[in-house]
Order: structure tokens, then C-alpha cells, then sequence
């Protein structure tokens, strides 16, 4: 071959029969750590911690890549490559180049052959490829444990050699080198029959019986232990000289032996990320070790696509030497294109075929055959891999009874009885993050292809929302044609009526609708309804009461769909009561309800859960401001349950739990032209987008009521819309917009005469002009305010229009006059209206603060932040906290003004209050410079 690398003994390296300089020690120990793992990407920290361990020398990283960039150069020309892949590096050569793996490939080979001279001669090949121990000038604590388990492989090897050889007849000359080892290894009981029967076989049966006293004695001396049973029947039949020892050149027949399944498919090849799993699955197999238990562990965590046999087989191809007695696979085909499961039986009588057992020994009974297959796995460091099990029950009878066996299970079921019965582990996968997902794409597609159309790839990368296999689909079509743009494949994903069908591919397994519909096939009809009624229901996820409602099922009834479509991962509950779906699986279940559900009963359910979110919306705005001016609705949707809120704090966590599904519920009422619905859920949001600062949300929620009340023949709706939105403008500081609706709003309500809309309506028209540096023209539309709610005899309101008028006259400097009607507001807030109170505290809190009371102002100040914080307003709590940083700096309380200015500039911040946060900037840049 071009290439050579050797590892079994000194490091050395050939190109064209000429010896390659590999460099100080270091630098050729990171070139067998990425030898040890050629073709398969190695994580930057791994790299690290096999070339240095634990202490590694400051600036590691430096001389990592000095290492890399030298070994590169020395490779050029060689066909061999190190590039960086993801978050680490790739050595990519022929493996037949590398004796490390040519040794493992040829043992491999030797111990699948059923001809035992061929398994000789592969044997001798592989053996003859040690000089001495591996890596023999080289030393590291990750080297030393590597050592360690190659000196054991080449153990096992020379074992499986010598009982080849003997049943080829050739223990003659075996004797030598038997001897010499057996002296090494006294206490090798495998080693002890081999020799025993070499020497019966040529003519020696009185040293065999004296070498098995030998070891008996050395046994009992150190390990204080008789001999193995399968030793002590040799023992027996040297004694006896039973003729089945004689020599197969005697006359008696070679037998096979039992084989060593290596039935593992390959790796994938471009596997990317799921550090953490890979981790998870290695300490499992550990934790199982030391305790002595088989381990099962269970990957089980995404609908179909996600990568759970990919992150198994990977795993297992990177642990084949801690599993010398081979590797068992089983595809179970529990989710699968024929539609119908493996048969348990089908499934053991595969086991023990691959376990060399003939059909004429086979037992016909199940249970027979799970106890022979238990019987030939027991003891042996094997690996079982049960892929694609459809539940438990098809499980069980595949586990094996051994402590020594390590058992993986990959299932879209989540197995829940295998966890609780057997003590599995379970894994569950989630799809990948935006820096893997470009990573996989990066090593199918190149880095330079990606970096050529940034825009395209993320377009790419979010239409497949880290699903590794429409990822793995998307790479191939972009492979199949390289000189198509990127561009060609986002503007067919971009559309999402066409998306599944950009995935959609002959091959079933390499299709995603194809992977998505062996699941769907699982379902009962009524768990059918359900998940295609969850895919068209607004939102990113949704909760138990709002999927009731969708499907008119009780809570109980729709609690137990929502588990059987969580047990096969059509959905995911990451948070405990809410469920959702990979965006790919929405536009697959959202497929499914228009092909099987008419659209009048699609429309029936958006009804429902859109009635469910705006009288739940509706109570809960009651709860958190109940002076507001209500709003008539018409009664829910038959089958429509809305979820009963206690008090205001749970009316403020079940709109910042819902607050994305209520954006898009308008957004549906807006596609479907339920003009009366959109502007229904901007009312309801309004209290909870001022009080957490939502300014731009509660702008695009407005901007949408106006349009759906221009559609509407009530003038009031119309009305309310246009003062909604103009204070929506005026939260953004666009205030001649804001005069502007609200003028609208106010012509509205005069012309249909409504006196609360207009005292209303002056009430905002005070706030915007306050803003526009107007004063005078905010007192003016304040006091209209104040007249026209006293003559509506509305107490609650006229104590806020009084605070008002003397928060303007404060602000104009009229101190006398803004504390006198403050003070009258503050007598009329005993109708409990705490907002109203902490408002009013805040004025008092300004005017004290400008007429030198400042201790008084603080107290103010103070209290209103209590006020608001109970009421969950981080809104009006800014304001709040930038007015109390005044009276402390007034006082020389710098440390305190300076604590309350950082806490404003963060909810400042937050919110998008741009220049409210540089004004408080300024203001402790400068407490910082007296």
C-alpha cells in the first residue's frame, strides 16, 4: 500500500516504502489518538485530554493546532487528511493502512469463518502484525489504559489462534510457545486446558495431569479457588483418555466452533454532536459494570428522524473493544413500512441462529428458546442492540440473565415498563441545535458551500429545526445536484404547504412523511382526531384545558390521548402539562386532519380553542385590572371549558405561560377573517403587555383590532380599537400617530354619543401630550377627564382622573395643587384599586421629592414599587424605581439612588425603553463622578 502507520509496537509511518518523520512525542501522540479513531470526528477536549489528560500545559490550544498544522504538512501527498469537523478534528484514511485496525479487522474476519484453516491463517496475519507491546514509545495515562486493552485484545486472539490450531491438529507445534505463555499466565484457566490438551495430544499424558496439579495448587494458593468446571472436565478425560480428545489427524472429525456474531451494520458516517448522550451511554455502561447488573438502556426521545439508531450504532462502533464476545443486533420493526412488529419468536430464533445453534437443536417452545439464548450469552462480554422496538413486551424476552452483557434498546415508544421492570435508563434525544445541525450539513456539503449562501443555509437550518433527518435528506439532494444554489432548495422548504413534500424521497427509510406515517399507522382513530387537531391548533404548544376544548374531550379523556401520542413521540411534554410538536410533525398532523376531518369540523375546533383562550384571557384581564371598562362577550362554543383562574398572580403566570399562543390565535382569527375574535384578544392582552413592557406586542395586537373593527357595524368597538392602538403608538414614542387615533377614537365617541369612551379617551390624550413636552394642553384633556367621570359617578375612575390632573399640575410646578388632588384620589382609593393607589403614591412620591421632602418622597416612592411588584407591573415598577433613585441622591444616599438606577436601567432595557435607559444611564454616570 502508498501508506502505512504502526502502532503495534513503536509509532512509525511509510509512504511508498519510505519512512515518514513523525515528529517530538506529543505531536505523534495526538496522531495516534486520531489514528485510534480514524474516520470518525474527535471533540477538540478529548483531543486534549488524551494527549495531556487532566493538566494540560497553558495555552494547550496553541500547540494543539501548531501539532495539527506540522502533521498536515507531513501528510500531504499520502492520501491521508486531518480537517476540522464541528467542534473538533477528522483524520480521514484507508483503515487497511493503519495495523491497529487491520489486526482488529482481521480477527474480526477469523473469528466469523467457519473454515478453520482459513481462520488460522487470518489469525497468524493478524498476530504477525505486533512487533511488541502497542504505542511502545509512547506514554500517556489514556495511551497506558489503550495498552492495556489492546495487550487483552491480542490475549484473546492468541487464545481463539491456539483452539483454532488445535483443531486443526497442529498442538505439536503449539507446545513451545504454550509453554512459554502458560508460565506468564499461571492463573489463565483457557490457557491451562490448551496446554493440557497439547500435550495429551502428543503423547504426554502424564505432563497434562501433572501441569492441571500445577495449576490447581496455584489457584488455591493465590485465589484460595478449585479449578473451573469446564478444567476439571478435561482433567477428567485426560485421565480417562476419553477418545473425544484425540487428535482430529486421528481419525476424529473437526467440529465448528460456536461463532462470534459481529452482526453491528455501520456507523453513519457523518455523525455530528449528541456529546452528552454518547457521555450518558458510556457512564451507564461503567455504573452497569462496577454494580455487577446488566444494563439496558433506553434511546427513545423524538418522533421518527431523530437519530436514535445513528447515536446507537455510533456509540457501539466507538466501544467494540469493551464487547469481545461479539455484537447481537435485531431490527424489531416496531415502527416500520410493513406495519407489522417482529414476532418475539421470530426475533430469539434470530439470536440463536447468529449464535451458531442449528435448527434440528432449536426448541420449539418460546420460553425454551429464551432460555437457551440466555444460556450461550451468559457470561460473555457481548453487546445486544434491539432496534426499533414497538414496546416492552417485544423487549423482555430478549434481555439476557448475564451481568456481563450490555443490552441497547431504541424505540419511538418510551418503554416506561422496560424502566420500571428492568431498571433501563432512559435516553431521550431531542433534535439538534443550530451549530450541529450546520456542522452535519458542513460535512456532507462543505464549509465554503455554506459560507457561499448564509442566508440559504440558516433559511435551510430553520425549515429543518434540527431534525438529523431532514437533514441527512436535504444534504443528499444537495449533493446530487452540487451546482444547484442553496437558494433552489430554501424556496422549496420555504413554503410550508410544500415542505414535507421537498422531504419526501423514494427510499421509505429516507423519507420523512414515509418515517412519520409508521407511527401515525400506530394510532387509534380517536388518537388519530387528536394529533391532527393538534396540528392545526395556534401556537407552539398547548396545554391540557386548551386541548380539551380543541377536541371536545374531557380533561381525562384528553389527558390519556396526549400520553399514547407522548409514549410514541409524536409530541413531547418538556414542561409538565404542556405538549408539543416538532414543527416538521405539525405540518405531517396538520396534513393528516385536512385529508381525514372536513373542513367545517376543522373549523369547529379552532372555534373551540380560540373561544377557550379569549374567555380565559377575558377572566384573567378581570383579575388583574377589574375597574377596566369590560367588554360583552357572546358565550363559548359548546364543548368549550375555559380555565378557571384563582386570583391576579395566577391570572399574570397563565398569560406569560400562554402569551405566544394567544399572539397566534389572533393571527389565526385574522387568517380566518373572525374580525370579532381579533380585536376580543388584543382587549384581553392590553393589561398584561403595559405591565411587562410588551410595547411592540401590544402595538401588532392593535394595529390588527383596527382592521378587524372596521368590519364591525358597533362604533364603540371602533372606538376602543383606535384608543387602544393610539396608546399603543404612544408607548412607542410615534406620538403624533397616538393623537391621531386617539382624535379618531374621541370623534367616534362623540358623534355616537359615549361619555366613558370620551372621559377615556382624554384621559390618554393627557399621557401623549405629557410626552409631547406639552403640559399644559395634558392638564387641559386631564380636567375634561376629571368632569366627565364625576358626572358619570364612577369613583374608581375619578380617583385616577384626580391623580391626573395633579400629576400634570406637578409637572407644570403647581405643587399646591397636585398634592391637594392627589390627596383627594388617594381618600377615594378605599374601593380597593390598588393600580389607581401606587399611581397616585408615585405623584405624591415626584411632588414631595421637588419641595425638598425627600425622606417623604422615599416612603412614597416605596410604597407604589410595593404596589406594583404585588401586581406584577415591571412596567410602571420602572418608573417607580427612577423616581425613588431622586430623593436618595437629594439625601446623599448614593450607594442607594445608585442600587434603584440599575434596576430601572435593566427593566428599561428589557422592555425597549431605549431612552429611558440612557437617560438613566446618564444619571449614574453621573453619581459616579461626584
Amino acid at each position: 500500500m502508498a501508506e502505512e502507520f504502526r502502532v503495534l509496537g513503536p509509532v512509525t509511518a511509510s509512504s511508498d516504502g519510505r519512512p515518514v518523520e513523525l515528529g517530538p512525542a506529543q505531536q505523534r501522540c495526538v496522531l495516534v489518538t486520531l489514528l485510534v479513531q480514524a474516520n470518525h470526528p474527535m471533540p477538540v477536549e478529548q483531543l486534549v485530554d488524551r494527549v495531556w489528560g487532566h493538566d494540560p500545559p497553558q495555552r494547550h490550544r496553541e500547540v494543539l493546532y501548531t501539532y495539527l498544522s506540522r502533521l498536515r504538512k507531513t501528510l500531504a501527498g499520502t492520501g491521508v487528511t486531518i480537517t476540522r469537523c464541528g467542534g473538533g478534528y477528522l483524520l480521514s484514511v484507508d483503515e487497511a493502512a493503519v495495523d491497529l485496525h487491520r489486526f482488529r479487522h482481521l480477527v474480526t474476519r477469523a473469528r466469523a469463518s467457519p473454515d478453520d484453516q482459513q481462520a488460522l491463517a487470518l489469525f497468524d496475519q493478524a498476530l504477525g502484525l505486533w512487533r511488541a507491546e502497542a504505542f511502545a514509545d509512547l506514554d500517556t495515562p489514556w495511551l497506558a489504559g489503550l495498552r492495556a486493552t489492546l495487550d487483552a485484545e491480542r490475549r484473546a486472539a492468541e487464545l481463539d489462534h491456539t483452539d483454532t490450531a488445535l483443531r486443526c491438529g497442529r498442538h505439536t507445534e503449539l507446545l513451545p510457545a504454550l509453554a512459554t505463555r502458560a508460565a506468564q499466565h499461571p492463573l489463565d484457566e483457557r490457557l491451562a486446558g490448551q496446554l493440557m490438551l497439547a500435550l495429551y495430544r502428543s503423547g504426554r499424558q502424564a505432563d497434562a495431569l501433572q501441569h492441571y496439579h500445577h495449576s490447581r495448587q496455584r489457584l488455591a494458593e493465590e485465589l484460595g479457588t478449585d479449578p473451573s468446571a469446564p478444567l476439571q472436565q478435561l482433567y477428567q478425560q485426560v485421565l480417562t483418555a476419553d477418545p473425544h480428545l484425540a487428535s482430529p489427524t486421528h481419525g476424529t472429525a473437526s467440529h465448528r466452533r460456536p461463532p462470534v456474531p459481529h452482526q453491528l451494520p455501520a456507523p453513519p458516517r457523518c455523525f455530528t454532536g449528541r456529546t452528552s448522550e454518547l457521555a450518558a451511554l458510556t457512564q451507564a455502561l461503567d455504573a452497569g459494570s462496577e454494580a455487577g447488573a446488566t444494563v439496558v438502556i433506553s434511546a427513545i426521545g423524538g418522533a421518527g428522524g431523530i437519530g436514535k439508531t445513528g447515536l446507537a450504532l455510533h456509540w457501539a462502533h466507538q466501544h467494540l473493544d469493551r464487547f469481545p464476545d461479539g455484537q447481537l443486533y435485531v431490527n424489531l420493526r416496531g415502527f416500520d413500512p410493513t406495519g407489522e412488529p417482529m414476532p418475539t419468536e421470530a426475533a430469539v430464533r434470530g439470536l440463536l441462529d447468529a449464535l451458531g445453534v442449528d435448527s434440528g437443536a432449536m426448541p420449539v417452545d418460546l420460553d425454551a428458546q429464551a432460555a437457551l439464548y440466555r444460556s450461550l450469552v451468559a457470561g460473555k462480554r457481548m453487546l445486544i442492540l434491539l432496534d426499533n422496538a414497538v414496546d416492552a413486551a417485544q423487549v423482555a424476552s430478549l434481555l439476557p440473565g448475564s451481568p456481563t452483557c450490555t443490552v441497547v434498546v431504541t424505540s419511538r415508544n418510551q418503554l416506561t415498563g422496560l424502566i420500571s421492570t428492568h431498571g433501563a435508563r432512559p435516553l431521550p434525544l431531542d433534535v439538534l441545535d443550530e451549530p450541529t445541525a450546520r456542522d452535519l450539513l458542513a460535512y456532507r456539503l462543505g464549509a465554503d458551500r455554506l459560507a457561499g449562501e448564509p442566508e440559504a443555509t440558516a433559511e435551510l437550518l430553520a425549515c429543518c429545526a434540527g431534525l438529523p433527518l431532514a437533514l441527512s435528506i436535504l444534504a443528499g439532494r444537495a449533493q446530487t445536484h452540487p451546482d444547484f444554489p442553496l437558494a433552489v432548495l430554501a424556496s422549496e422548504l420555504r413554503d410550508a404547504s410544500t415542505r414535507l413534500g421537498a422531504l419526501d424521497e423514494d427510499v421509505p427509510s429516507a423519507s420523512l412523511p414515509a418515517v412519520l406515517s409508521w407511527s401515525y399507522r400506530t394510532l387509534t382513530t380517536e388518537q388519530a382526531r387528536v394529533f391532527g387537531l393538534l396540528g392545526i391548533a395556534p401556537g407552539p404548544d398547548i396545554s391540557l384545558p386548551s386541548a380539551a376544548s380543541l377536541t371536545t374531550l374531557s380533561p381525562n379523556q384528553a389527558r390519556a390521548a396526549l400520553r399514547a401520542l407522548e409514549r410514541v413521540s409524536l409530541i413531547q411534554q418538556q414542561v409538565p402539562g404542556r405538549y408539543r410538536m416538532h414543527d416538521l410533525v405539525r405540518l405531517y398532523a396538520a396534513g393528516q386532519a385536512h385529508h381525514d376531518q372536513p373542513e367545517d369540523v376543522r373549523e369547529a375546533a379552532l372555534r373551540r380553542v380560540l373561544d377557550f383562550y379569549i374567555h380565559t384571557a377575558h377572566t384573567a384581564d378581570r383579575l388583574l385590572d377589574p375597574h377596566r371598562p369590560g367588554i360583552r362577550l357572546d358565550p363559548p362554543a359548546p364543548g368549550t371549558h375555559p380555565h378557571p383562574l384563582p386570583d391576579a398572580p395566577a391570572a399574570m403566570a397563565w398569560f406569560a405561560t400562554e402569551h405566544a399562543n394567544l399572539l397566534a390565535a389572533q393571527e389565526t382569527a385574522i387568517t380566518h377573517a373572525w374580525h370579532g375574535a381579533v380585536w376580543q384578544l388584543a382587549w384581553t392582552l392590553t393589561s398584561f403587555h403595559l405591565r411587562r413592557g410588551r410595547l411592540h406586542d401590544q402595538y401588532a395586537v392593535c394595529r390588527a383590532a383596527v382592521d378587524a373593527a372596521e368590519h364591525l357595524c358597533d362604533p364603540a368597538t371602533r372606538s376602543l380599537a383606535h384608543r387602544r392602538l393610539g396608546v399603543a403608538y404612544a408607548e412607542l414614542g410615534q406620538h403624533e400617530e397616538a393623537v391621531g387615533h386617539l382624535h379618531q377614537a374621541l370623534a367616534l365617541a362623540e358623534h355616537h354619543p359615549d361619555s366613558t369612551e370620551q372621559a377615556h379617551t382624554h384621559h390618554l390624550l393627557a399621557v401623549v401630550w405629557e410626552r409631547r413636552g406639552d403640559d399644559r394642553r395634558a392638564l387641559d384633556h386631564a380636567t375634561r377627564a376629571l368632569d366627565l367621570f364625576r358626572a358619570l359617578n364612577n369613583p374608581v375612575w375619578e380617583a385616577r382622573a384626580l391623580n391626573g390632573v395633579g400629576w400634570f399640575a406637578a409637572c407644570l410646578g403647581h405643587y399646591d395643587t397636585a398634592r391637594a388632588h392627589c390627596q383627594a384620589a388617594l381618600a377615594l382609593h378605599h374601593h380597593d384599586d390598588p393600580e389607581g393607589e401606587a399611581l397616585t403614591l408615585n405623584s405624591l412620591g415626584y411632588t414631595d421629592h421637588h419641595t425638598g421632602h425627600h425622606r417623604q418622597a422615599i416612603d412614597r416612592y416605596q410604597h407604589a414599587l410595593d404596589l406594583f411588584r404585588s401586581l406584577g407591573d415591571t412596567y410602571e415598577a420602572a418608573d417607580t424605581l427612577d423616581g425613588l433613585g431622586h430623593p436618595h441622591a437629594a439625601l446623599g444616599q448614593h450607594e442607594q439612588a445608585r442600587t434603584v438606577w440599575r434596576e430601572a436601567l435593566e427593566l428599561y432595557r428589557q422592555q425597549g425603553r431605549i431612552a429611558d435607559a440612557e437617560r438613566v444611564q446618564r444619571q449614574l454616570d453621573a453619581l459616579d463622578h461626584e
